[in-house]
């Protein structure tokens, strides 16, 4: 990646800029929590890329600007299916956990669909890349080491789809499940599938008058009459958004208890949200149900997308993520679904008891780390895949996996291309957010940021 030199000045008004396009609404309502954000954010080069989606977007944008070509929907591996696949908006190496599907089995894939869109394929690959070179800096991995690990990336993506494309059989490429993942990736669901949605219960919830109910504090806010009925209404309005295998199950859907949070972490900060203590599938207590409901946020890559039709395909930001996350996730959460409230779009899903993300805080062999990465990859083809016309959705009317396959094969140097192009991204991105992030510290510090 080719991008623009700038003194760290004329950079840092550029991050603000782009601060202000991406923040600046929730930051005004709600600047403590932004506050919290940032100086998560400060801790290190990788939280910084975590919580800048809207910087990347920003500059590959650039990129294309400075490369001269017709947009940033050119580039190599690219053509008018290949750029416009379901994509997770937010790839990087931390973005991959447990889940509880809804067939009962507990799955480890990529989690957190609040950026997915439809976009580039490549956008994803390069984000992951660069989340690589990220954590092979921080753990004093050399570039040729970093160099490695992405190119196990790319081909373990690529070996993927084209299995994929070609029609493997389900057991040929199956799930990471607790009895086909390996390393830390089995490690996660074990730790999954030793929490119980009891422990979830006794950490938010407590028994009042021999009934379950939220427990004060922790972050709780309690509603007063008027918000706690709008609450109860955009329920309502969420039950009609379920799958019909949802509302057939047993459950009374019965409302016991509502308390308002606020978002503080990296990527929900200032986001209004409420969660809903629902009566279980049997009077015993330890079977309620958590969900939340949050306000979905405008994904980093629609700024950069202006086709219409992909943009009018979606009542609001709930319903968006809701439907990708369904696309790009086999088999998602049951309880998945959308409202409105208050004029905004909604996000409605479970408080997961078996939700474990993948801890990069003890993979520090190289080895292992490979592995890993490599997983990861087929983790990425597997889900680019998914969203395509098989999906149930028109927005993608190809086979996602067939497109992709064919562009990387076009490459003359058997593939070998697809490969540096990811390289070259990861040395170069990881490079810039290491300095953004030293620049981003300084302007805080600083008192910098409007608005804090």
């Amino acid at each position: 990646m080719s991008v623009p030199q700038l003194n760290d000045e004329h950079r840092g008004e550029e991050i603000l800029a782009v601060f202000d396009t991406a923040f600046g609404q929730l930051l005004a309502a709600d600047p403590a929590a932004f506050r919290v954000k940032f100086r998560k954010m400060a801790a290190s080069a990788f939280a910084f890329y975590r919580g800048t989606a809207c910087l990347f977007y920003h500059d590959l944008d650039a990129e294309s600007g400075a490369r001269g070509t017709g947009g940033i929907l050119d580039g190599p591996y690219l053509d008018e299916r290949t750029s416009r696949v379901w994509i997770h908006g937010d790839l990087h190496a931390e973005n991959f956990g447990t889940y509880l599907d809804a067939n009962g089995r507990l799955i480890f894939n990529v989690n957190d669909f609040d950026e997915a869109y439809v976009g580039p394929f490549t956008w994803d690959l390069k984000r992951f890349a660069a989340s690589i070179a990220l954590i092979g800096y921080a753990k004093a991995l050399g570039d040729d080491q970093i160099t490695e690990l992405v190119q196990v990336y790319a081909g373990a993506y690529r070996e993927r789809i084209h299995a994929l494309a070609t029609g493997a059989k389900s057991d040929e490429v199956p799930p990471f499940t607790l009895d086909t993942a390996q390393g830390p990736l089995l490690d996660a669901l074990r730790d999954a599938r030793s929490l119980t949605r009891f422990g979830l219960l006794e950490s938010m919830t407590e028994i009042r008058d021999f009934e379950r109910r939220f427990a004060p504090g922790g972050g709780s806010i309690e509603l007063d009459a008027a918000t706690r009925y709008k609450v109860l209404a955009a329920f309502d309005g969420y039950l009609e958004t379920l799958p019909e295998a949802s509302l057939a199950r047993p459950d009374s859907y019965r409302v016991k208890d509502v308390v308002g949070r606020r978002g503080i972490g990296i990527g929900s900060a200032g986001l209004p949200s409420y969660n809903i203590l629902l009566e279980g599938h049997t009077d015993a207590l330890e079977n309620d149900v958590v969900i939340y409901i949050k306000q979905a946020q405008t994904p980093a890559v629609s700024r950069h997308i202006t086709d219409p039709a992909i943009r009018d395909y979606f009542q609001h930001e709930g319903h968006r993520t809701v439907i990708s996350q369904r696309a790009l996730q086999q088999h998602a959460d049951p309880w998945l679904g959308w409202t409105e409230l208050d004029g905004a779009g909604q996000l409605v899903a479970e408080i997961s008891p078996y939700a474990v993300d993948l801890d990069w805080s003890d993979i520090d062999d190289p080895e292992e780390i490979a592995g890993v990465v490599a997983d990861l990859g087929r983790a990425t083809a597997t889900m680019h895949a998914a969203a395509d016309d098989q999906s149930g959705e028109s927005l993608v009317p190809f086979s996602t996996e067939r497109a992709i396959d064919a562009a990387i094969a076009a490459d003359s140097d058997d593939g070998a291309g697809f490969a540096a192009l990811l390289v070259d991204f990861a040395h170069s991105y990881g490079a810039r957010a290491r300095a953004d992030h030293q620049t981003f510290v300084d302007l805080f510090r600083n008192g910098r940021i409007p608005g804090l």
